[in-house]
């Protein structure tokens, strides 16, 4: 007998601060009775379950058998048979047990409509008291049982926010990898996914983006990037809400994380500016975007259809003179005037890296002076972020 008042107490804490609900825990719970009963009491190879009342707080357990012929099981000679069966395909069947199996012919006695694969029931007296091992065996049940419980309710919770921006505090840091107290469960910041130059202390809150939630048999790995171009997607979401509504589309971005970024957008909305919702009114928006990256540099441009077009924009800040394209090599070679070549490379290369990597072309900067002084050599498809369903058709 239980005490309901309690019983229905834990079981409303378990539902609302860990997300298990109600039916689970009593499933636990007649696991570990029949698992008990069964250790205390039962013959070897029997079925046994338990069912709890949740109204008056009794248990009842009973034995289950399955209804089996000779299709099903076999039969071995000490069984009754005078011999054990000639056909070798009848090794894989189960043997015939008689704590766990009723052949059809006797099963018809007690269920007249009784059929091969049904399960009968069978009443078991009720126990009360359980041994010391027993019981210590129940517990166990009962433990594993609603942890297993919890996995699947973070499991469901956090696999739906797969792709979100969620937020927590630092926990802990250990090997460069940041552990985030999210709550019900604890994410990992790996060192290659975080924001090269940031600091982290113990208690920082934290915003980053959910993209992997992945269960193992050690348990649930919740992994989060701040460097991923998504996170700034992600970002831009938050605080435009065109980009929310879809109205905004970001159709490609070039990112290095902590120093510069390129988005290329546009919009499915005439009247609706794709590079001013983002940029906000005195660059509160985009401002806002930058001190969450750490001061990082964006450039927004609006997306052409027109390659030449798009690669002159996504050199920008330089002036381009013309731009030719090498369809076969799938290479844009782009004239400057001497005095915007170093603008049109960038420090280090990093304003043609990221125009290659944002238009998916390979470009060569050449001045008026100087002809192929330089070549941006990112021959790879331009980063189109998952943020709506027309980016990724495109």
């Amino acid at each position: 007998m239980f005490d309901l008042k309690i019983m229905n107490s834990v079981l409303g804490e378990l539902e609302d601060e860990r997300g298990i609900p109600r039916a689970k825990v009593v499933e636990a719970i007649e696991a570990a009775l029949a698992t008990a009963y069964k250790k205390e009491y039962a013959k070897r190879g029997q079925i046994i379950r338990a069912k709890l009342d949740m109204d008056t707080g009794t248990t009842e357990f009973q034995q289950v058998k399955e209804v089996v012929d000779d299709t099903t099981v076999r039969f071995d000679a000490e069984d009754g048979e005078d011999e054990a069966p000639e056909d070798e395909s009848e090794e894989s069947l189960p043997r015939f047990n008689p704590e766990q199996h009723i052949l059809l012919a006797d099963a018809k006695f007690i269920k007249r409509d009784a059929k091969v694969g049904d399960e009968l029931v069978f009443a078991l007296e009720t126990k009360e008291e359980y041994g010391r091992i027993a019981a210590q065996t129940a517990k166990q049940v009962i433990i594993q049982k609603i942890r297993e419980a919890e996995k699947v309710s973070v499991v469901a919770e956090y696999g739906a926010r797969q792709g979100e921006i969620i937020s927590g505090s630092v926990q802990r840091m250990e090997r460069g990898n940041i552990f985030v107290d999210l709550g019900r469960a604890t994410g990992i910041l790996p060192y290659d996914e975080q924001i090269p130059g940031e600091r982290y202390r113990q208690g920082e809150r934290l915003r980053a983006l959910l993209y992997q939630v992945e269960e193992s048999t050690r348990g649930i790995y919740l992994r989060l990037s701040r460097s991923n171009s998504q996170f700034l997607v992600k970002l831009f979401e938050v605080e435009a809400p065109e980009v929310a509504n879809g109205t905004v589309i970001f159709k490609s971005v070039a990112r290095e994380a902590g120093s510069r970024s390129k988005v290329a957008v546009m919009s499915t909305d005439p009247h609706v500016d794709p590079v001013g919702s983002l940029v906000g009114q005195r660059g509160v928006r985009v401002s806002t975007v930058t001190s969450e990256l750490g001061g990082e540099k964006i450039d927004i441009i609006e997306w052409n259809e027109d390659p030449k077009s798009f690669i002159e924009e996504a050199l920008s800040p330089a002036r381009i003179l013309e731009v030719v394209l090498d369809e076969a090599e799938h290479k844009a070679t782009v004239r400057v005037a001497e005095d915007q070549q170093s603008l049109a490379i960038g420090r280090g290369g990093q304003n043609v890296r990221l125009a290659a990597k944002l238009t998916g072309w390979r470009i060569d900067i050449q001045s008026t002076q100087a002809p192929k002084a330089a070549e941006a050599t990112e021959d790879v498809a331009p980063t189109a972020p998952e943020a709506t369903d027309e980016a990724a058709a495109e």
